[in-house]
């Protein structure tokens, strides 16, 4: 089989590629369209006007496709932060209820003709070139649509391929339904209508609940999810990873990550072990469109409510005054929210140590006053010398 290069999200020829596909399907469906429907006239073939009508909805659903191609690409908004991708969803769940529409007037319409074989008039030979001839153009245009679709990576393209097949296998009943009634057997033609309209409502109800499970939000398949979880797992920096939500957008998909580092780490290194998550998935799955990475020292899912009941600094610190009373002036204070208490770690000149006795003393001090603070799960005191920047000159 010939293998064919995918062309990137970002390739700015790819809605271009994606509408010159679609035309040509718009050209090729007009001509069975008329070709289909008057000939199904003319030689009295109920099958072959329900394909006639089955390819008048394959142009329908051309210019949907023409349509969300044209809007998709717009760039995000202030009322779509992400992007317009999804319109081509819409069309996709379009499509399908155009077909089991479609499908399901043809076998209402072949069914009442069913119940009057005897007023049927004779079909004639045209009908069956003309089944041969749109057969052959729909199975060209079904691998002509597959193999762009494919390379562009579209769903709804992929979809309208699918649909170009269908039509193919329906051209085929209808042959063989035509057939059957030249050789007498008159109720064959009608049937082979009812065949071809249970195949349409098949397809489109396949087509819109595909849609469907992407704009209600849908997850990746388990390996697609497994795969990201990996690479998340294996980024340096990243403890756990606690909670992974993955979602369709067309042909992208987004994900969300929440992951834990180590607690004792700054706020930027916390920071940049995130950029580096988000940056090692996007560069190892092309479809994912953004990566959301939330960090955490902790598992949140354990300890949310007693995280969010614990005071912010102000209060605490309010709190702490009396316990701290005794200690000079603080250079810094960090708090570390863990395991629904707070550590408070504290850094003091070191020019303190000069009194040590009084120091000591002050520790023990606070060290008994701690024991009515059961917010506090430690409060450790560092003793540091003035720090200060690289190139101040000091």
């Amino acid at each position: 089989m010939a293998q064919h290069s995918e062309v990137s999200f970002d390739d700015p020829g790819r809605h271009a590629m994606a509408q010159r596909c679609t035309w040509v399907s718009v050209v090729v469906n007009i001509f069975l369209t008329a070709a289909q429907v008057v000939a199904g006239i003319v030689a009295h073939s109920q099958g072959l006007i329900a394909d006639g009508l089955h390819s008048l909805s394959d142009l329908v659903c051309d210019f949907l496709v023409l349509f969300a191609a044209h809007h998709s690409k717009d760039p995000a908004d202030a009322r779509h932060p992400y992007g317009h991708a999804r319109i081509e969803t819409a069309a996709s769940f379009a499509l399908g209820a155009i077909l089991a529409a479609t499908g399901a007037g043809i076998i209402w319409s072949a069914g009442i003709k069913l119940q009057d074989l005897g007023n049927l008039p004779p079909v004639a030979p045209l009908a069956l070139w003309t089944a041969v001839i749109a057969l052959a153009a729909k199975e060209g245009l079904f691998r002509y649509m597959l193999h762009v679709g494919e390379r562009l990576r579209s769903p709804m393209l992929v979809a309208n391929a699918w649909h170009a097949r269908s039509d193919a296998a329906s051209s085929l009943v209808v042959a063989v339904g035509i057939v059957g009634n030249l050789m007498g057997f008159a109720f064959a033609d009608s049937v082979a209508a009812v065949i071809v309209g249970f195949m349409i409502v098949r397809m489109g109800v396949v087509f819109s609940w595909d849609a469907l499970q992407e704009l209600i939000d849908t997850g990746l398949s388990a390996d697609e999810v497994d795969s990201i979880r990996q690479v998340i797992i294996d980024t340096p920096g990243v403890s756990s990873l606690h909670e992974l939500r993955t979602r369709r957008m067309a042909h992208r998909s987004l994900v969300d990550a929440h992951v834990c580092v180590d607690p004792r780490v700054s706020v930027s290194e916390g920071h940049r072990v995130a950029e580096m998550t988000r940056k090692r998935v996007l560069d190892t799955h092309a479809s994912v469109a953004d990566v959301l990475v939330h960090v955490d020292v902790e598992n949140d899912l354990d300890h949310d409510v007693n995280s969010h009941s614990l005071p912010d600094r102000n209060a605490l610190m309010q709190q702490l005054s009396p316990i701290l009373a005794g200690l000079p002036e603080a250079q810094r204070v960090v708090l570390h929210y863990l395991n629904g208490r707070v550590e408070v770690e504290i850094f003091l000149p070191v020019d303190v140590l000069a009194d040590l006795s009084a120091v000591n003393r002050a520790e023990r001090e606070i060290a008994r006053r701690l024991k009515d603070q059961p917010l506090v799960s430690a409060l450790p005191i560092n003793y540091q010398q003035s720090v200060f920047p690289l190139g101040s000159g000091c």
